[in-house]
């Protein structure tokens, strides 16, 4: 089994979701608020 991938501290949930705003491109903010729920608890599966 893998080992689980530390999340930067540098980034929060918000900060990832106002990312996801202002980006262009639909894969990369569908990337970044996956994220943001990863950030706030939810399950990375």
């Amino acid at each position: 089994m893998s080992e689980a991938v530390d999340l930067r501290e540098d980034f929060d949930a918000d900060a990832l979701r106002r990312r996801a705003r202002t980006s262009r491109d639909a894969g990369q903010s569908r990337l970044l608020l996956a994220l943001a729920a990863i950030y706030e608890g939810e399950s990375r599966s």
